[in-house]
Order: structure tokens, then C-alpha cells, then sequence
């Protein structure tokens, strides 16, 4: 499915006109044929969306558990069919619950204040990342943001490497949804370690949105010591990413940047 479609539109001074504009899709996430959750989201990047989802919550634990991600279109939506290991299965279904996802809600769903903190290990420490990296990853990005410059209504997550290079760029109307699509990206090229001590190699993210309490939880279940977001972070994901060993910096801008959080991981910032 196209993620994007022409409409038209009436500016206030001229004929009306065709605009492009992001679509917003209802994608169903069903696990070994049954119905888990339904979000609304991009349909982009969906295999990517199903793997990063499944590892971000926690329904898997590494992408081994993964056999199979099918595609289903309907007139109502996608639903992503996967496949994942009986043990996984077994869990999933002790823990099963119903939740309705939303743009920009990322703990729909959940029924008990235990669901919303994941029992997480600190992210084990990596050689520190240069700052200068995260300025070099935030001027190159808008480059790669596609569909957000054709109708300007999508978020983006990457990764960005210590050399200031960028990779698995994703775009969503949900931010989590576009970290998620990252982080399945990652996994699938084995850039992810979610088991226990687990890391990220070499790597930070970016996220072109406020940072909050369930994005830290989501990055440091994959391994990635590091977040850096455009925008703004919430005192939640500031405690979080104290707890997990996370650098959390907000404000990415130019060459500047606020660093809320286990600032020893980044090198160039003067004590």
C-alpha cells in the first residue's frame, strides 16, 4: 500500500488543488493466528514494524524467534500474520491482553501498572560516542526524511554510526511506530542485542519527536545506550534512562543539544 495518497485541497487564496498527503492505516498484529493489538500506522516498512514490535514488547526475545511475517491487505487494513516459537507463544498468551493502539500512544492497552515497566538490566557500557557524531547524524537526516517532505506529517527514527553517518531510516505518523520500524530494521541486520549485558555496537538513535517513558524503555530493550531526540523529554523517560544506563539527550538542534541523562557516554562534553 501506497504510504501516501493525493486530495484535494482550498487554500485561502487560489483554486483548489491536489495536496499529498500521509495515509494512516489500521495494522492488525496477529501472533500464531491469534489477534494481539491493532495500531494505527504508516504502511510502510511493515515487516520491519512487525520484528521491532514483537522485540520492543517483549513478545520475542531475540529475531531467532521470529519464523515467518506475512502480509494480509483488506479493505479495513493490514494485518501482519507472525509466526514466532511455541515458547514465546506460550508467554504471549499468559500475558494476553487487549489493547487498541493509537497515534502517539504507546502504552495503549495496558491493564496493570506492572505491564507499563518492563524488568529491564542496565545497558552494558560501550567506548564513549562522540558528540560531534550526534550534530553530523541530525544535519544529515532531513535529507533522508522522504515522505515527511512530501506531506510534512511523519516522524523519523535512525541510527546514527560514531562517524556521524546515518542508517535504517524510518518514517511513521506514530513515533513509536517509526522507532519501532528502525529497531526491527536493526535486529534484522543484527545490529540489535537484546539478551542479558546486552549492547548496541558503536551506534546511537535519533528521533526526530520528544522523548518519553515507553521510547527509552524500547531502545534499552534492544541494547542502545543512547537516544537522542529533537525535542523534549519527559521527567518519566529522564528517570528511566537514569535507571537502564541510558544517555538520554533532548534538544538536538544545530550543535547543541541538552544531555539529561549519563552524560559519560558521550565524548566532547566538558564536565
Amino acid at each position: 500500500m501506497n504510504p501516501q495518497t493525493q486530495l484535494p485541497v482550498t487554500r485561502p487564496h487560489g483554486t483548489p488543488t491536489l495536496d499529498t498527503i500521509a495515509e494512516e492505516t489500521p495494522i492488525a498484529f496477529e501472533y500464531n493466528g491469534i489477534s494481539h493489538t491493532v495500531m494505527l500506522a504508516t504502511p510502510a516498512d511493515l515487516e520491519d514494524f512487525a520484528l521491532g514490535f514483537s522485540l520492543t514488547e517483549g513478545i520475542v526475545q531475540n529475531r531467532s524467534e521470529v519464523f515467518d511475517i506475512e502480509l494480509e491487505a483488506a479493505e479495513a487494513g493490514i494485518t501482519l500474520k507472525i509466526k514466532i516459537a511455541g515458547g514465546a507463544f506460550a508467554k504471549l498468551k499468559e500475558h494476553r491482553r487487549s489493547q487498541a493502539g493509537r497515534t502517539g500512544c504507546g502504552l495503549c492497552g495496558a491493564e496493570t501498572l506492572a505491564q507499563v515497566m518492563r524488568d529491564l538490566p542496565p545497558v552494558a557500557h560501550t567506548t564513549p560516542f562522540p558528540l560531534q557524531a550526534l550534530y553530523e547524524g541530525m544535519r544529515r537526516l532531513p535529507e533522508q526524511q522522504q515522505l515527511q517532505h512530501t506531506t510534512g506529517a511523519v516522524h523519523a527514527a535512525c541510527r546514527i554510526a560514531p562517524d556521524g553517518s546515518i542508517s535504517h531510516v524510518r518514517e511513521d505518523v506514530g513515533r513509536h511506530n517509526a522507532l519501532d520500524k528502525t529497531l526491527g530494521a536493526l535486529a534484522r541486520d543484527n545490529a540489535v542485542r537484546p539478551e542479558p549485558g546486552r549492547r548496541a555496537e558503536g551506534g546511537a538513535l535519533l528521533i526526530t519527536s520528544r522523548a518519553s517513558f515507553e521510547m527509552v524503555q524500547k531502545s534499552a530493550a534492544l541494547g542502545y545506550g543512547i537516544l537522542a531526540a529533537v525535542s523534549a523529554p519527559t521527567a518519566a523517560a529522564v528517570r528511566l534512562a537514569e535507571k537502564l544506563d541510558v544517555t538520554l539527550v533532548g534538544f538536538l538542534r544545530g550543535a547543541n543539544c541538552a544531555v539529561y541523562s549519563h552524560p559519560h557516554r558521550l565524548q566532547g562534553i566538558t564536565p
